[in-house]
C-alpha cells in the first residue's frame, strides 16, 4: 500500500517522504552574528559561573528539590512559602510576556541556552572537524567519516561537561564535585542521573537539534497570542523584494539566491512571512546584507521591524495597551513579592502543632498537653533555639532537648509537654505564646491554644 506524498514540505526538518531533512545551516559572520558571539559567549560564562556564586553565604540559584529549598539571591524558598514561589514564577512569566511584545522571539535568538550552546559551541566544532556545509550534506548521503566520529566523540565531552553544569542548578556545586571525584560504586543513583543527562544533552545536540524549537518547546506555539502587529520581529521586505529572480533588471531586489534559507539555523524561507520556527537568530538578515553588498542594492531587505511595518511599509509606534497593562501587572507582582519577602523571617520558621493522640491528659488538678514544635533553621549556620512559654501563668515546658540544636539549612521536630493548672482554663482553652529564641536576635512568637476539660 502507497501512502500519498504531500506536495509541500510539512516540518522544515522532514523530508516529503517522510524522511528526516538534516539541517547544515551556511555561516554568514556579518555585524548581527558578531554581536551574537558576544552575548553568547557571555552568556556561556555566566551558565557555566553561576552555581558556584554565593549570595550572604548561599547560592546564587539552587534549585534542591531533594531537600524542598530554592535559592534565589540569597534568598531561601521553602514549600510553605507558596504565596512567594507563585508571585515569584507570575512576575517571570508577565516579564516574557512584556519581553516578547516589544522585542519578539529575541530570547530565542540571543539567550535561550538551547540556541547559544548550539549556534556558538557544537555546531562551530562540527564545522571545525567536517567543513562547509556541502562538505556536511555530501557526509549526510554518503555515511560518516573518520572526521565525523572523531566529533561525535568531542561531543560526549562536551555533553558531559554540560549535563554537569546543568544539574549544578539543582544538586548543588559540593554535592555534584562529590559525585564527580568519588567512584560510582560508592553513589551508582548520582551516577546513574549524571549519566542519562549528559546522555539526554547529547541526543539533543548531536541528533535533535532544532527540533526542540520547532517541535518540542511551547514558547513558539504562543507567539501567535504574545507577538502583535507592532512587535519587532525579523522578517523580509516584500514590497521591495518582489518580484524576485535571477538576473532581473527591473523589479524587486531579491534575486533568489536563497542564502536567507541555507543560512537559517531551523531551515525556513524567511520570505513566507512569520513563522513559528523562526528562532530570530538574524543569520537571514546577516546572509541577505551579504548578498545586498555584493549585488549593490541597500541592505536591510531583510530586517528587524515590526508586521505591520512589512505590510503597510507605514511605520506605527510601538504604543499600545499591553505595553501598559504588562509593567502595570509586573509592578504590582514585584511589589508584593517584595514586601512578603522581607517582611518574612529569615533565619527561621517556626511551626507549633498539637501532638498526636489524646488532645490532652488530666492528672488531677495538672492538665498535660503535648505539642510538637517545628523549627527550620534559614540561615547558613548552626543555631541553638530556647523554647519558652508566654501568659501561660505558671505552666511548665517540659521538653527533652531544651535548648534545641538545629543544622544549618535543616529542619528539627522538637516534643514537649505543657503542665497546667486546671483552674487556668476557661472553656475548654486557654490562649499561650510558644516563644523561640535563638539569643542572637531572632525571637519568634507562635500563638497556641492549650485544651483542658
Amino acid at each position: 500500500m502507497t501512502h500519498p506524498v504531500p506536495s509541500e514540505r510539512v516540518l522544515p526538518t522532514l523530508n516529503n517522504d517522510g524522511t528526516r531533512r538534516w539541517v547544515r545551516p551556511k555561516l554568514y559572520p556579518g555585524r548581527y552574528y558578531k554581536r551574537r558571539v558576544w552575548v553568547g559567549w557571555s552568556l556561556i560564562v555566566l551558565f557555566v559561573t553561576l552555581p558556584f556564586l554565593r549570595v550572604g553565604g548561599k547560592p546564587v540559584i539552587l534549585l534542591d528539590v531533594p531537600a524542598r529549598q530554592f535559592h534565589l539571591f540569597g534568598t531561601t524558598f521553602l514549600p510553605t512559602d507558596g504565596v512567594l514561589l507563585m508571585l515569584l514564577m507570575l512576575s517571570i512569566f508577565v516579564t516574557i510576556f512584556l519581553i516578547t511584545a516589544l522585542l519578539g522571539r529575541v530570547w530565542c535568538g540571543w539567550a535561550c541556552p538551547q540556541t547559544v550552546y548550539m549556534e556558538l559551541l557544537f555546531r562551530p566544532i562540527e564545522r571545525w572537524f567536517e567543513g562547509s556545509r556541502g562538505q556536511q550534506l555530501k557526509l549526510d548521503r554518503e555515511g560518516a567519516n573518520a572526521r565525523r566520529v572523531i566529533k561525535l566523540f568531542v561531543f560526549v565531552i562536551l555533553s558531559v561537561f554540560v549535563a554537569n553544569v546543568f544539574l549544578a542548578y539543582f544538586v548543588g556545586t559540593e554535592r555534584l564535585a562529590r559525585w564527580v571525584t568519588q567512584s560510582p560504586f560508592e553513589h551508582p543513583a548520582p551516577f546513574l542521573i549524571v549519566a542519562v543527562t549528559s546522555a539526554l544533552v547529547f541526543f539533543d545536540f548531536a541528533y535533535f537539534r532544532e527540533q526542540m524549537c520547532t517541535i518540542v518547546c511551547p514558547y513558539a506555539r504562543l507567539q501567535s497570542v504574545l507577538l502583535d502587529k507592532r512587535s519587532l520581529i525579523v522578517g523580509y521586505d516584500e514590497r521591495r523584494g518582489e518580484p524576485r529572480g535571477k538576473g532581473r533588471s527591473t523589479g524587486g531586489d531579491c534575486i533568489d539566491c536563497k542564502a536567507c534559507v541555507v543560512a537559517c539555523p531551523t531551515g525556513i524561507d524567511i520570505r513566507n512571512g512569520l513563522q513559528l520556527e523562526c528562532i530570530a537568530c538574524t543569520q537571514c538578515i546577516d546572509a541577505c546584507d551579504s548578498v545586498m553588498d555584493k549585488v549593490k542594492k541597500p541592505r536591510g531587505l531583510i530586517r528587524y521591524a515590526s508586521e505591520g511595518f512589512f505590510k503597510t511599509g507605514t511605520r506605527v509606534s510601538w504604543f499600545r495597551l499591553r505595553i501598559l497593562v504588562y509593567p502595570a501587572m509586573l509592578l504590582v507582582l514585584l511589589s508584593a513579592l517584595f514586601w512578603m519577602g522581607s517582611s518574612k523571617t529569615e533565619v527561621a520558621q517556626v511551626t507549633v502543632l498539637r501532638g498526636i493522640g489524646a488532645p490532652f491528659v488530666e492528672q488531677g488538678e495538672r492538665i498535660q498537653n503535648q505539642v510538637r514544635i517545628k523549627i527550620h533553621n534559614r540561615s547558613g549556620e548552626a543555631r541553638r533555639f530556647e523554647l519558652s512559654l508566654q501568659g501561660a501563668g505558671d505552666s511548665e515546658l517540659i521538653a527533652p532537648e531544651n535548648p534545641v540544636n538545629v543544622e544549618a539549612g535543616k529542619q528539627v521536630t522538637a516534643g514537649a509537654f505543657v503542665l497546667s493548672k486546671r483552674d487556668l482554663f476557661d472553656n475548654g482553652v486557654m490562649n499561650v505564646e510558644v516563644t523561640v529564641d535563638d539569643g542572637e536576635g531572632f525571637t519568634k512568637h507562635v500563638p497556641y491554644k492549650l485544651l483542658g476539660p
